[in-house]
């Protein structure tokens, strides 16, 4: 299938506005084809002020060394209306039939972080030690805007990253499963696999997420059947439940349903936060408070084995995990990569 008529989009460069609106907002854009971005997460602004980690630490992540980018800044095949992002008027179309390879994308994503935190190095309430540390990045979250498996060459992407001794984490809306498999044949297997679900039948997929992508919820159940190889290849694998009061926090037996199909390692729970762009989509009502995403989530565990293991209030988040043996994989895990000594910046 092609790229572009597989995914329900199109091809279309960003203008030169659009990217400096991105910059003024403090995305760095990457490479020649101006399709990957770099943007320093508040948790990493925490951490290097001396103060809390994101809620990741349960995956032994330490935000102050983790680098959150994408490879598809602006480039996605839903217009989910919780997305803090802001939607240009071609999200669902591609930056053209050139693409950044994945080195050009990772070296020039290693000196923009170094860029983005310069600053942190004069500030008194950094410790320098840290900051230092900070400069080696650890961890990598595919994350920031857009859908990464877009990316044709995602999976040569997380090699790379792979190779340069820092760990990836993989956060993908589910509808390009063949990436996924192709990922799988080139072992390019990231730390962790997030798959975002965000409802419990196909005509509620398309309604919920404004998917372009007749097929979503099918895709996406695709993706999930997948799970099973990626933990076996060495994976951390994970459900990913967005909620949002009115939308999709309801049928809490379908969900469980899903997640008792395909059996990831963790399934989280994370509550719709009134942030960015979404406040000019839904109304603050459509947040659920940390107890309201407990409820649901009871009701939901209530139907698995799983258990809770992080409930984090702030983030609005709860972790549960599959059985004691995922858990205590985890902890290996977790332990192996907080040791890890960076990939030095220069």
């Amino acid at each position: 299938m092609a790229d572009g008529a597989e995914a329900g989009v199109q091809f279309v460069k960003l203008d030169e506005g659009r990217l400096e609106r991105y910059r003024r907002a403090g995305y760095r854009v990457l490479g020649e084809h101006n399709h990957s971005a770099v943007e320093v997460c508040r948790w990493t602004k925490s951490r290097l002020r001396g103060e809390r980690n994101c809620y990741k630490s349960i995956y032994g992540i330490d935000s102050g060394r983790c680098i959150q980018m994408t490879p598809t800044l602006d480039f996605c095949n839903f217009g989910c209306p919780w997305c803090w992002r802001p939607f240009g008027p071609f999200r669902h179309k591609a930056h053209g039939t050139d693409w950044d390879d994945p080195k050009t994308i990772v070296d020039e994503m290693l000196r923009a972080q170094r860029e983005l935190l310069s600053g942190f190095g004069g500030n008194p309430r950094t410790d320098k030690a840290y900051f230092r540390l900070a400069m080696r990045p650890a961890h990598v979250a595919i994350s920031l805007d857009g859908e990464p498996t877009l990316y044709p060459m995602i999976a040569d992407l997380i090699k790379e990253i792979n190779s340069r001794g820092m760990t990836t984490f993989l956060v993908t809306n589910g509808t390009m499963p063949h990436r996924l498999r192709e990922m799988l044949e080139k072992g390019a297997i990231p730390t962790n696999l997030f798959v975002s679900v965000y409802a419990t039948n196909p005509e509620e997929y398309v309604r919920v997420t404004k998917s372009v992508v007749p097929d979503a919820y099918e895709r996406v159940m695709e993706s999930l059947s997948l799970l099973g190889e990626f933990e076996r290849r060495g994976s951390r694998t994970v459900i990913r439940l967005t909620l949002v009061k009115g939308l999709n926090m309801k049928d809490p037996e379908g969900y469980a349903g899903i997640v008792n199909r395909f059996r990831p390692n963790f399934l989280e729970f994370k509550g719709y936060a009134w942030l960015g762009q979404s406040r000019q989509r839904l109304d603050q009502s459509a947040s659920p408070r940390f107890e309201e995403l407990k409820k649901f989530a009871d009701e939901v565990l209530r139907h698995t084995a799983y258990r809770p293991v992080m409930l984090d209030s702030v983030s609005v988040i709860i972790v549960a995990v599959r059985d004691e043996e995922s858990w205590r994989r985890n902890v290996e895990t977790a332990k192996v990569i907080s040791r890890l000594p960076g990939c030095p910046v220069r």
